[in-house]
């Protein structure tokens, strides 16, 4: 029998057009019976183009479920992701794949680079798997900002942890993507080097206009950041704009009350 119009559920609400992701009513389990876990429940919520947003929580709470599944590396039980105005869940695995390639960059805790490339050569590498020529000026910026200019010829084996978390951040600005997703992207740094990684976003999205969404649970990487959302048990429970490591320290602490 077919479903009448009648019958369907409302349509999501479309996120506005200064979007760069979104989701509406977002929920995520895994398993089934006495294993299911819930690990986002109806999480509705909008990053806007050009900001540096944070997502922390305690163990277990959906902060990397959530950047996740915004990303389309992992698909929702139910609800609705964007990319921009995009729908993920009306995408085949190809169309997904694609939008990945060209709408998102992500920086990952490990580096992920390859160790029989150059610098550049990383940074260029998924606009070479892409077919794509990307635009030189542009790519020259990036490695500018992340001050690797004079590394850029050197191989992994041959940079520092901070200068190889730069390559990694620049590899995922070279494309120019909508949206940057972070996690956790200082956890294999020291203090210094992390600090380093943190001032080089935070001027990709000042000076470069990018938008970036990092999953953190540092309070002195949260600071960086234009807006901070505490996720637990799988929902959004606080936010806060304009963090200071002070002001996220003490709302984690009333929290965990």
């Amino acid at each position: 029998m077919t479903e009448t119009s009648e019958h369907l559920p409302p349509a999501p609400r479309v996120p506005a057009g200064d979007s760069a992701a979104s989701t509406i009513g977002a929920s995520k389990v895994y398993g089934m019976g006495d294993t299911e876990v819930h690990a986002l429940r109806d999480v509705t919520v909008q990053f806007e183009t050009g900001r540096f947003s944070a997502i922390m929580g305690p163990s277990g709470s959906g902060k990397s479920t959530l950047m996740h599944c915004m990303a389309g590396l992992d698909r929702l039980t139910a609800g609705e992701a964007y990319i921009g105005s995009q729908a993920l869940s009306a995408l085949s695995d190809k169309a997904l794949t694609m939008l990945r390639r060209e709408k998102i960059g992500f920086v990952f805790q490990a580096y992920n680079l390859i160790p029989t490339l150059t610098a550049r050569e990383n940074i260029t590498l998924p606009l070479d798997l892409a077919g794509s020529k990307g635009d030189r000026g542009w790519v020259d910026e990036v490695i500018e900002t992340v001050s690797l200019t004079d590394r850029q010829h050197h191989r992994p084996s041959e940079l520092s942890g901070g200068q190889q978390q730069r390559v990694a951040v620049a590899r995922a600005l070279a494309s120019r993507p909508a949206i940057i997703f972070a996690d956790e992207p200082t956890g294999n740094l020291d203090s210094r080097s992390g600090a380093e990684i943190l001032e080089f976003m935070r001027r990709a999205v000042d000076e470069l206009a990018q938008t970036i969404v990092m999953v953190t649970h540092d309070p002195v990487s949260a600071a960086y950041s234009d807006r901070v959302l505490f996720l637990n048990d799988g929902r959004i429970v606080h936010e806060i704009a304009d963090p200071t490591a002070d002001s996220v320290y003490d709302t984690m602490r009333a929290l965990g009350d």
